[in-house]
Order: structure tokens, then sequence, then C-alpha cells
């Protein structure tokens, strides 16, 4: 059986321009938009200021989870935390950090970055860089007072990145979160744990020391 044709009637053939109502040409719509600016505009000047904060006196209260201007943590003995493992310069979907890695003086740490950069004018504040850190070296901050007067000064280096605006508990934004070992984490963080030491006192054999 062959599919009934559709007669060519059915479908438009010539466009026809659209026709404004007189409300249109009168330009009428935009007094919707109007009388909500003028409600509003109303609503602050009678019951005083609603939406508008006294910045910088006043600031906004964001989630703790806000992803703001990124730290480098740091051991107790106020080394960088940064093993220059790479992932989070391999993850990062803007291609904003720069890592220069060098052997650590430490024994129990392989390396540590040389060099740490973050261009704030590429970062997207995606918070992929803290996903990836498996030493938790970097989180991100509550800081959103970014603003520079050149290229140069957008790019944030290590010390910069070591020396938060805060170092409070609550006004530290993304950074992973595992309330089960909470208290375990904060013991390491104290503790500046040593691998040789505790092996020694283990009794077990360190790799290479000389026995006699």
């Amino acid at each position: 059986m062959t599919e009934p044709q559709a007669s060519s009637s059915s479908y438009a053939t010539t466009t026809r321009p659209y026709k404004m109502s007189l409300g249109e040409r009168l330009y009428l719509p935009i007094l919707g938009g109007m009388m909500v600016t003028l409600r509003h505009f109303l609503r602050n000047l009678f019951k005083g200021p609603e939406y508008t904060i006294e910045y910088p006196e006043e600031r906004r209260n964001y989630s703790h989870r806000f992803r703001g201007h990124h730290i480098l943590t740091t051991r107790p003995d106020g080394s960088v935390r940064c093993v220059a493992c790479f992932l989070c310069s391999q993850n990062c979907p803007a291609e904003c950090i720069r890592i220069e890695a060098g052997e650590h003086p430490d024994v129990n740490i392989e390396k540590f970055p040389l060099v740490y950069e973050i261009d704030m004018l590429r970062c997207v504040f995606c918070g992929f860089c803290v996903d990836a850190c498996p030493e938790e070296a970097i989180i991100m901050s509550n800081n959103y007072d970014m603003a520079y007067f050149s290229r140069a000064q957008s790019i944030v280096g290590k010390a910069d990145l070591m020396k938060p605006f805060t170092f409070d508990e609550s006004q530290l934004g993304y950074r992973p979160r595992f309330p089960e070992e909470d208290l375990a984490r904060a013991r390491q963080r104290r503790e500046a744990f040593n691998l040789v030491e505790a092996a020694r006192s283990a009794g077990a054999p360190v790799v290479g020391s000389a026995t006699h």
C-alpha cells in the first residue's frame, strides 16, 4: 500500500510579516517590567534595604562549601603539604595550575613543589583540584576579594597560597569533608608522623640502613 501524500495546501508556502498589536506599538509590555522595578524601589524606600549590603564593612554569609581563593595547606612543621603529584594540574579543565617539582630532603616525602602557581583569571573555581588532591594539600576558602590591576598580579604563587586570609575554620570554603575520619585526620595534622622512626620503634628493618 502506498502512503497517502499530504497536500501542498497544508504547508505554508509564503512568509507573512508579524503584525504588532496596538499595545505592542505603544510599548505597553514594558510597563510590566517597570512595575517590578517600581515595586522593589518602594519596598526598599519604606521598609529599608533588603537586598543591598554595605560592602566591605558588611559581607555576605556564603555556604561553607563556597569555592573561593585557593589555600595550600601545611604540615605541623610549616612545610607545604603538596607532594607535586601533578594530579590537580592534570584535572584542571582551565589548565591554570603550573607546578615544578623538586626532590624533598625528607626521606619520607619524595617530592615537593618548587613552583606552584595558579592563574586566577583563567581559573573557573570548579574545585576539581581539591577533589583530585590525595594529600588534601589544596583547599578553597570563602575569600572572594580578588581584584587585580595587572596580568602579573593574577598569577598567585606558592608563598601567597600558603598565607591565606584567615585560619578560621568557619571561614574555610570547599574542602574534603570526612566526618567519620575528622579526629584521625586532625591528629595526623598535629603530629609529624615519621615513617623511619616508626619503623625503627616497631623493630622493622629500614631500607637503606646497614646492619652489623
